[in-house]
């Protein structure tokens, strides 16, 4: 299934992150997923939250650049070579994977994927994986 995900761009300075997560808590909104990446000028900060348009909001009001982006969210078995053959899956039809993250809990696992083609990569996981969307 497709999902909007957050990217928070962040100056590389002690207590940016920290005011992300400030803005988060005091709008009661809750990160179920993130991930950060870095460079030697910025963080780029991307989550997964239950209303990414008013997250969005929140966020541009406390003076943070953000940019949504639908991403595909998956759900696999938490088990050896799942995840291979999904990605397999998906190599044999020339989708490339721009990004990914995941988080594991006990048997199943929640992957957030953001492919070079969105549609046909969620054709493919239709018609091959039916049961992770």
């Amino acid at each position: 299934m497709t999902t909007k995900q957050i990217s928070v761009f962040l100056e590389n300075k002690t207590g940016r992150l920290n005011e992300v997560t400030k803005a988060l808590a005091a709008h009661d909104i809750n990160m179920q997923a993130f991930c950060i990446a870095e460079t030697t000028d910025f963080g780029l900060m991307r989550l997964i939250v239950q209303d990414a348009d008013r997250t969005a909001a929140v966020l541009r009001d406390a003076g943070f650049a953000v940019i949504l982006t639908d991403v595909i969210q998956i759900h696999c078995p938490n088990v050896p070579g799942a995840l291979s053959k999904i990605l397999e899956s998906l190599a044999e039809d020339d989708i490339f994977i721009e990004y990914m993250y995941a988080f594991a809990q006990s048997e199943s696992a929640e992957v957030i994927i953001n492919p070079n083609n969105l549609l046909k990569c969620l054709e493919v996981l239709k018609r091959k994986h039916p049961e992770i969307l």
